[in-house]
């Protein structure tokens, strides 16, 4: 192609004000009212000449200097002298109004070959290097030689589907050096490799355009749901500092500062894997094979996000924690009636529970009987120790449960993990699976870390809660009625199902014939 026809191609481009897919169509055809016919853009300063019609005030300033009368540039009515022109208030408020409505911009094709008017370009030809109105376009779909071109989507930068060596379209993609080639190039710099037609190897990409979208699709949905987590805990915290407003103020600001960063980061990670997600939905569906290789590594490739799952309430409770000293009482409230919010139905296994423990018939309740009951040898069951655990087990975030002890001289909580020995010896500590406390001998309390550690209780308690955060490793032991923490487990690893574990231990002479009882979750006042 003649340097002055791709220079006069280049010169034709322009760019428009693009109405977003879901604008109104009132404002998309308005867009094209509002525009100035010298310079073909969204009227700057619009003026009105006496004759009525509207330009942009440069515009026209720089059409009478460059003219020898002073005439109108589209009905050419002469005026004897240049008038004096005013800013059209109303018409450039409405500019600005249909700008802040479509504030992006896309760069429309137009037709290479409209000797006025330039019409939109419907095609463009890689051969031919040109691009062409449905007009202009027909000697391409009617003449035999022209039939052979090949045309596609108009594009602005035909050059850059353009072999710069060889001046032939990029048709065909190497694999080995994973880049855009021609037919000559087949046979010369990339001669015996592996090459495809560019179509074949979009297809592939596209696939994986796909997948990758899906990928992006779930992030967005978990980074939702971990704002949903974020703000309701925020509620239950704001619910429950109230009778502590006056001890608190300014770490609640702080708190709240803290929470709504990380909701504007993670509403912001959302924004952009949205235009990602935008990106690879277009992209999944396009025609131009050569732009989709060129940016499919960009698109496809990790981003540097923040691993959002290991964002805990523990940084959200920083405040709290810096206030125990003082206020530790109300604070263990506090915290219990957070934990509380992640309450979940427990129901005893029955498959589980030793031959000796009797179960109630909702799987609420357990105590231990007199006489060996006749039980399927099931291999969960345990079979030396008069343990039972709960049925559903939990691999991911929080859960709380509460249980009754009121009227026993021994008993074991807490949780297992589901590989735990239920055959033979068992050694209740954390290595072996097992995170418990235990009462023994009416008033003795241990938690069973290695080695045990002797808890010193001010009051017995009637009723233990239990927490987990199982991506934070914690497990943590409440006297419910005194609002008072009893032990917690820290910086544990769980990397299987945890399940509710109980052991209501043998009678005592019937000192400790009370059961254990799952309760509901009563909230503190």
């Amino acid at each position: 192609m003649a340097e002055s026809s791709k220079t006069a191609r280049k010169t034709r481009r322009r760019s428009i004000e693009h109405e977003p897919p879901f604008m109104s169509s009132s404002i998309s055809s308005l867009f094209e009212e509002i525009q100035c016919s010298i310079c073909l853009d969204v009227f700057t300063d619009p003026v009105t000449t006496p004759c009525g019609h509207n330009f942009c005030k440069i515009c026209l300033k720089r059409y009478w200097d460059n003219s020898q009368t002073c005439s109108c540039p589209n009905c050419k009515e002469t005026f004897k002298q240049r008038p004096d022109l005013k800013i059209n208030t109303t018409l450039r408020e409405l500019v600005d109004h249909c700008k802040k409505k479509s504030p992006e911009k896309t760069t429309e094709v137009l037709c290479d070959f409209c000797e006025e008017r330039k019409l939109k370009a419907l095609k463009s030809c890689l051969v031919c290097q040109s691009s062409y109105c449905e007009t202009h376009l027909e000697p391409h779909l009617k003449v035999t030689g022209l039939k052979k071109h090949k045309l596609m989507d108009p594009v602005s930068n035909l050059e850059d589907y353009i072999c710069q060596k060889h001046e032939r379209p990029l048709d065909l993609f190497c694999r080995d050096d994973q880049t855009c080639v021609c037919s000559i190039c087949t046979v010369t710099d990339h001669k015996n490799h592996n090459t495809v037609a560019i179509e074949e190897e979009s297809q592939e990409k596209k696939t994986e355009l796909m997948k990758t979208q899906k990928d992006v699709q779930q992030m967005i949905l978990n980074r939702n749901k971990k704002i949903e987590e974020i703000k309701n805990s925020a509620e239950v915290r704001k619910g429950c500092y109230t009778e502590l407003l006056e001890m608190m103020e300014e770490q609640q600001k702080a708190a709240e500062k803290q929470e709504q960063e990380l909701i504007e980061e993670l509403e912001q990670e959302i924004t952009e894997l949205k235009m990602r997600n935008t990106e690879l939905e277009q992209l999944s569906h396009t025609e131009d094979h050569l732009h989709l290789l060129q940016i499919h590594s960009s698109l496809c490739s990790s981003r540097n996000t923040r691993n959002w799952p290991e964002i805990s309430m523990k940084t959200l409770r920083k405040d709290l924690t810096q206030l125990k000293d003082t206020i530790d009482e109300k604070l263990t409230l506090t915290e219990l009636k957070w934990m509380q919010q992640y309450a979940v139905d427990v129901t005893l296994d029955q498959d589980t529970a030793n031959s000796y423990l009797i179960l109630s018939d909702d799987g609420k309740q357990v105590r231990c009987g007199d006489i060996r009951q006749k039980l399927p040898d099931k291999p969960e069951r345990f079979d030396n120790y008069l343990d039972v655990l709960g049925k559903e087990g939990f691999s991911s975030g929080r859960f709380y449960f509460e249980v009754q002890v009121k009227g026993k001289t021994k008993w074991d909580l807490g949780v297992a993990r589901e590989s735990i020995y239920r055959r033979g010896k068992i050694t209740a500590r954390p290595s072996d699976g097992y995170w418990t406390v235990t009462l023994r001998n009416g008033d003795k309390y241990e938690a069973c870390a290695s080695p045990r550690v002797s808890l010193s209780l001010r009051v017995k308690p009637q009723r233990v809660g239990v927490f987990v955060d199982y991506e934070e490793g914690l497990v943590s032991f409440y006297d419910v009625e005194s609002s008072s923490h009893i032990y917690s487990f820290t910086t544990q690893t769980f990397n299987e199902k945890l399940y509710p574990y109980f052991s209501p231990c043998n009678n005592d002479g019937g000192k400790n014939s009370s059961p254990l009882i799952i309760t509901p979750v009563s909230y503190n006042q």
